[in-house]
């Protein structure tokens, strides 16, 4: 019995090893699917403020400095736990007013310290931002980010 690699041999390892991976991908995106949708994101509070709050974040490009659940860039802080660190879970309300006297009061202009600009946003737009961090808070994220502080 020869102890050789054949050419069949290893067309048949490649194809049946890239459908194996495959079929792994297809079932692991199944189940990231699935658990998004049941067990990480509470759907029952992704209401329209939300989803304009969203709208604000993005065409503000919010994410060209700052990173949300790890994504984007980190020039500045975290955002996907602003809510817990302005103590919005015991105060809502503390939480809302510190959140929107902060945004209002940018570019703070202390020398030497990074400035958010000043993106003029309306009280209503404000609003949405803040309803979309709040839901961002409450997303399931397996322990990211690692400190409260962002």
């Amino acid at each position: 019995m020869s102890e050789r690699f054949t050419k069949a041999a290893a067309r048949n390892i490649f194809y049946g090893g890239s459908i194996f991976f495959f079929i792994v991908f297809i079932g692991l995106t199944a189940q990231t699917h699935y658990y998004i949708r049941t067990s990480s994101t509470d759907e029952a509070t992704l209401t329209d403020s939300v989803q304009r709050g969203k709208h604000v974040w993005e065409k503000n490009a919010c994410i060209n400095c700052h990173t949300l659940l790890g994504e984007g860039a980190y020039f500045a802080p975290e955002l996907g736990n602003v809510w817990v660190r302005y103590g919005g879970r015991e105060d809502p309300t503390g939480a809302r007013e510190a959140l929107t006297a902060w945004m209002h009061s940018q570019p703070s202009g202390i020398e030497g310290r990074r400035q958010m600009p000043d993106f003029h946003l309306t009280d209503q737009e404000v609003n949405d931002l803040i309803d979309f961090l709040e839901f961002t808070s409450r997303v399931k994220t397996q322990g990211w980010p690692p400190k409260t502080s962002g």
